[in-house]
């Protein structure tokens, strides 16, 4: 079984619909989309869902009041400034008293007497990374660290095969962890169905999400565009594909924008040892195949369309190559 991803150093430079276009013209593979954090391979293939999971990322620390003892231990020990202090209202046994603030009186009513205060901490759970240090090194056991729901994954039947793809909650962590859940499934239906290549739509940028959808790849294409910020991402990408020793090709898409660009992007693919598997010219039938819920090599035989199709074919020899 081979594993082909198409990755990016940014955000709209084409890649989901190049890897759509990939999948529509290799007759039938299964469909990975490891761009967790924001899925749109969907809008193109139209999955009806088979099999749906919950997505268990990480844990999120809580800290109970009642058993803090307000050493501040958590947040010396917190990498990620989650945990802060607090001062609270006590009652007579040293329980917080929720009825009341630090320094006011019971119903505002006069002749009551002053509550004392506690000093206590509390995590932003949003700023909370889910290490567990917290919860592990607290001395009053003060800190639960309950498992948290971070997604859904599915596996889902399309026009042109099976697909496995992937929904992270909004702000949840742990995109990366769900990505290599994603490519683990992808590997499990193509061994069951007996079906010898797994397309992979990967994330952009070079985070932990990429990290994952480059792992175990046997080739990795680079979906460029010919801007300045181009230029400065894809060198980024190719100091990744180049660590993890993957075999990685280059193609700049709407190349025609700015060739003088296009040019130093492929110099610099050739300077980082990478192959140019070719340029995709810009064509608005592109986006009209979006709104149509289309690949663009099936909406249409215009100029992307052609260039594509001899990306493919330039793809299938290089997987060739490598058996």
């Amino acid at each position: 079984m081979k594993e082909f991803v198409v990755i990016s150093g940014k955000g709209g430079t084409g890649k989901t619909s190049i890897a759509a276009s990939f999948v529509a013209l290799s007759g039938h593979v299964v469909m990975a989309d490891c761009d967790v954090d924001a899925a749109d391979l969907h809008i193109l293939l139209s999955p009806k869902i088979k099999h749906k999971e919950t997505f268990i990322g990480g844990g999120l620390a809580t800290i109970d009041p009642d058993l803090c003892t307000g050493c501040g231990d958590c947040e010396k020990l917190c990498r990620f400034d989650a945990i802060s202090p607090m001062k609270v209202a006590v009652d007579g046994k040293g329980a917080i008293d929720s009825g009341v603030g630090t320094g006011g009186s019971a119903g505002g009513g006069e002749g009551i007497a002053r509550k004392e205060e506690k000093l206590i901490y509390f995590v932003d759970k949003f700023a909370c990374d889910g290490c567990g240090v917290c919860a592990y090194f607290c001395p009053a056991n003060a800190i639960a660290f309950e498992e948290q729901e971070n997604g859904e994954w599915y596996i889902s039947e399309t026009r042109f095969g099976p697909m496995v793809h992937a929904k992270l909650h909004a702000g949840a962590e742990n995109s990366g962890k769900l990505v290599t859940i994603v490519k683990n499934e992808a590997r499990k239906v193509a061994d069951v169905e007996d079906i010898g290549m797994v397309i992979v739509d990967g994330s952009p940028g070079i985070g932990c999400p990429v990290i994952s959808s480059v792992t175990g790849a046997d080739l990795v294409l680079v979906v460029t565009e010919p801007t300045k910020s181009g230029v400065h991402d894809l060198e980024r990408v190719l100091e990744l594909t180049r660590f993890f020793n993957v075999k990685t090709m280059v193609t700049v898409n709407r190349f025609d924008i700015n060739e003088e660009i296009t040019e130093r992007i492929e110099e610099k693919a050739r300077e980082n040892g990478a192959v140019l598997a070719g340029r995709i010219h810009y064509d608005p039938a592109v986006v009209e195949a979006q709104i149509e819920k289309k690949t663009v090599v099936e909406y249409s035989d215009g100029t992307a369309s052609q260039d594509i199709k001899g990306i493919w074919d330039f793809v299938k020899y290089q997987m060739e190559e490598e058996e």
